[in-house]
C-alpha cells in the first residue's frame, strides 16, 4: 500500500468513525430542543465553513454557486434535504430512537440504488433487485415488530439518498458545497437561535458551561469529519470508500443497543438482519463489477 493510500485508508476511516460516534457527542445535548441544536449547528457551522473556503481561495465558486440561479436553486433544496436529515437525526438520538437512525443509514444506500434506476435510468442488475427486495422486507419486519412503519428511519434514509442525488448536479467539491448550503440555511438558522433566548428551558437559559462549549463546537465536529472525508476521497477508489460508510449505522446500532439500552427485540434483529443481507449482496454486486471494468 502506498503512503498516499494509506494517508487516504486512514483520513476515510477517521471520518466515519467521527460520523459515528457523534450520536454519543448529540446525546450528551439531549435535554435541548432537536430544532434549536440545529440553529446552533448551523449559524456555528457557516461561520468555520466560510473561514475554511476563504483561506483555501475558494470563496469565489461559492459565491458564483450561489449567484447562478439553476445552481441556486440545487444548493437550495440540497440544504433544506441536509437539513431534514441533520434535525430527524438529531431529533432521534435525543429522543432515544439511536437504532432507528442505524436502520435509515443501513437503507440508505438500498434507497440510493433505487433511485439511480427511476430517475438517473441506471440498468438495474438482479444482486440489485436481490438487495432491494431484502430492504422492502426489512421494512415490512420492522413495521410489524414496531406496530408502525419505521418513519424516522424511512425518512432518514429518504432524505439522504435523496440529498445524494442531488450534490451528483452541483459541481463543487465537500467543503465548497457544504458552505454554500449552510450559507443558504444562514437566516433560518439565526432565527431558530434568535428564539432560542426566547426559551426559558432554551440553551441561553439553562445550558451549563460544559454544554455552551458543546454547542459552540457543533460547527467544527460538522466540519473535520468532512475535510477528512475530502482528503480520502482525493486517494482512494469509490470500492474503498463505500464500505467505509457502513461503519457510522453499525456504531449507532451497537451504541443504541449496548451503551443506551434501547430495546432491541428480536423481531427486530431479524429486520436489520434482512437489510444488512441486501447491503452484503450490493457489495458483492460492486466488487464483482469493478472486477469486470478492470
Amino acid at each position: 500500500m502506498s503512503a498516499d493510500t494509506s494517508r487516504g485508508t486512514l483520513s476515510g476511516v477517521s471520518a466515519y468513525l467521527l460520523w459515528g460516534v457523534l450520536t454519543a457527542y448529540w446525546k450528551l445535548l439531549d435535554a435541548f430542543d432537536a430544532f434549536e441544536l440545529i440553529g446552533w449547528r448551523v449559524v456555528t457551522a457557516v461561520v468555520l465553513l466560510l473561514a475554511l473556503v476563504a483561506a483555501q481561495g475558494k470563496v469565489r465558486a461559492v459565491w458564483g454557486a450561489l449567484r447562478n440561479p439553476a445552481m441556486l436553486w440545487r444548493v437550495s433544496v440540497a440544504a433544506v434535504l441536509l437539513v431534514v436529515n441533520w434535525t430527524l437525526y438529531v431529533w432521534a438520538v435525543v429522543n432515544e430512537h439511536v437504532i432507528e437512525t442505524a436502520l435509515g443509514y443501513f437503507i440508505a444506500p438500498l434507497l440510493t440504488s433505487l433511485l439511480g434506476v427511476v430517475v438517473l435510468r441506471e440498468p438495474l442488475r438482479a444482486l440489485q433487485k436481490a438487495a432491494i427486495s431484502f430492504a422492502a422486507a426489512s421494512v415490512v419486519v420492522m413495521t410489524v415488530a414496531y406496530g408502525r412503519p419505521p418513519l424516522v428511519a424511512l425518512a432518514i434514509a429518504t432524505s439522504w439518498a435523496v440529498y445524494g442525488l442531488l450534490k451528483k448536479r452541483v459541481a463543487l467539491g465537500p467543503v465548497e458545497s457544504l458552505t454554500a448550503e449552510t450559507v443558504v440555511l444562514t437566516v433560518p438558522a439565526i432565527a431558530l437561535v434568535a428564539w432560542s433566548f426566547t426559551l426559558d428551558n432554551g440553551i441561553p437559559a439553562t445550558a451549563t458551561t460544559g454544554e455552551w462549549v458543546l454547542v459552540l463546537l457543533t460547527g467544527l465536529i460538522t466540519a473535520v469529519p468532512l475535510l477528512l472525508f475530502a482528503h480520502s476521497a482525493l486517494r482512494l477508489p469509490l470500492t474503498m470508500i463505500g464500505p467505509l460508510q457502513y461503519f457510522v449505522p453499525v456504531i449507532n446500532f451497537l451504541l443504541g443497543w449496548l451503551a443506551y439500552n434501547e430495546d432491541l427485540q428480536p423481531s427486530r434483529v431479524v429486520g436489520f438482519v434482512l437489510v444488512w443481507i441486501g447491503l452484503g449482496l450490493t457489495l458483492i454486486d460492486t466488487m464483482r463489477r469493478r472486477v469486470l471494468v478492470s
